[in-house]
């Protein structure tokens, strides 16, 4: 069981007998009052959100989830393929069961990927990961002023916001939590 402190980010939780993965915690201390905490939890298999207060004395069930890493393959219309890096089984995830994650896998990329009842039903990316930049269009001279952000597209077909000075062939680092540009590699 675990306490309201330990209700965090990324933890995996059982809620009438299907798992829930934190995705926010926010934590209020309200005066004379006791502690609450506002939780957004996202259902491993349906793929729902789900929003709940924690109260006091509340506790939740941890749920019992292996973690295996794999190496992602390829997507075709509806799944996304992986490859188990321990017994080399394929399998495969529904792309709705990815929770907008799919953007960021890319051919060999290790993942890690959660099951529940010896089925997989989640993936995790490494935090931060490289892509290469297909297209950047070119920074304009004398918008440099301040913290000006371009819009590019890297090798996954994915857009996020980065510096002016990104161009095309450039690898960047970014992180794949909050969807955002990190550092320029090369």
């Amino acid at each position: 069981m675990l306490s309201l402190n330990e209700i965090k980010l990324g933890k995996v939780i059982t809620i009438n007998g299907e798992p829930y993965s934190v995705i926010r915690a926010d934590h209020h201390k309200m005066g004379r009052g006791g502690a609450v905490l506002k939780t957004k939890l996202r259902n491993l298999i349906s793929g729902s959100v789900l929003e709940r207060t924690w109260q006091g004395n509340d506790r939740a069930d941890e749920a019992d989830v292996e973690k295996r890493k794999a190496t992602f393959m390829y997507t075709d219309e509806q799944f996304a393929n992986f490859m188990d890096s321990a017994d080399y089984e394929q399998f495969a995830i529904n792309l709705e069961e990815l929770g907008g994650k799919e953007k960021f896998l890319k051919d060999g990329l290790e993942v890690t990927v959660l099951y529940f009842e010896g089925r997989p039903v989640a993936v995790e990316l490494p935090v931060k990961a490289e892509y290469k930049v297909i297209t950047a269009p070119p920074g304009v001279k004398g918008n440099t002023v301040g913290n000006v952000m371009k819009q590019i597209e890297i090798e996954t077909g994915a857009q996020l916001n980065a510096p002016l000075f990104i161009n095309e062939g450039d690898i960047i680092r970014v992180n794949t939590d909050t969807e955002e540009y990190v550092e320029r590699v090369n």
